[in-house]
This record gives C-alpha cells, structure tokens and sequence, in this order.
C-alpha cells in the first residue's frame, strides 16, 4: 500500500534532501555515510522520496549569461480563452521559456526567459503576444539565483 501524499518526512529524509540539494551527484555509498545509514537503506529511502514526488529530478545549475543567454526577464502574460499560452503546448516548449508558473491575479503565468540579444527577446515577445498581452521585467542581476528548501520538522 502507497504511502499517504502528505506523509511527514523524518529527521534522516530531511539530511538526505539538504545532502543531495548541496550536492545532488553524490553516491549512495557516501550519503549514506553522512547520514550515517546503510546504503542500501539511503537507497531505499531516496526511492521512496522520488515515488513520493517529493525529489523530481537531478539537473546541473546552469547560469543562462555564461550559457550565453546574457538578457533574462520575468514576462507576465494576461490570456485567457482559446488562445491562452497555457493551452498551447508547443509554445510552452519554446527554449527561450526556462519556467512557467501560473498565477493569481490579472495575469495568467509568469515565464522566465532567457536569450541571445535584445533583438531575440523582442521576437520571443512577439511570438507570446499571439496568446495575450506580455509584460516583461528585465532582469539586472540574481543575488540569490536558486536555494534549497529547507524542509521544516512538521511538514
């Protein structure tokens, strides 16, 4: 029987989740040295954490400017009906849009979007606003561009 969704994680579920945050290529031999249980057992409990929804991926951090994306933008887009971005799988999938949150409010979603040029991040809002009208925020710099969360002892 599945575990409930909400299920609590334990004091050692949350060492191993600040472990694979800080370094997500460790091997199971020395996370489970760190939180000092067997492998096997960190390896069960890192597979119950993925079955669980809870860890959904491993990926490098990629800064977008040393990737030679250097123009990066928060864009909101108010859209609504057939044409909502959100409908629109392969506009979704554009590589220009690295995030797409929905949201509350005026606007629909908030995408973040990185490219080449000025002239790139002008095509790209041309392309979104045949799904609504685009507002964008230029951003200037990311004092805190991506943090682990800390899961607190009463999830």
């Amino acid at each position: 029987m599945a575990p409930p969704l909400h299920t609590p994680l334990d004091g050692v579920d949350r060492r191993i989740l600040a472990e694979l945050q800080h370094d997500g290529r460790l091997s199971f031999n020395e996370l489970s040295r760190r939180v000092n249980l067997s492998a096997p057992a960190v390896a069960e409990r890192v597979r119950r954490l993925t079955d669980r929804g809870v860890i959904t991926g491993y990926h490098a951090h990629v800064d977008p400017a040393a990737a030679g994306l250097p123009v990066t933008a928060l864009v909101r887009m108010e859209c609504f009906g057939a044409h909502c971005l959100l409908r629109e799988r392969s506009s979704l999938e554009l590589p220009e849009i690295l995030q797409v949150h929905r949201v509350t409010g005026d606007d629909c979603c908030v995408l973040l979007i990185a490219v080449r040029s000025m002239e790139a991040f002008e095509e790209i809002i041309d392309r979104l606003a045949e799904h609504g009208r685009p507002s964008s925020t230029m951003i200037l710099s990311s004092p805190v561009p991506w943090r682990p969360v800390h899961v607190p002892e009463h999830s």
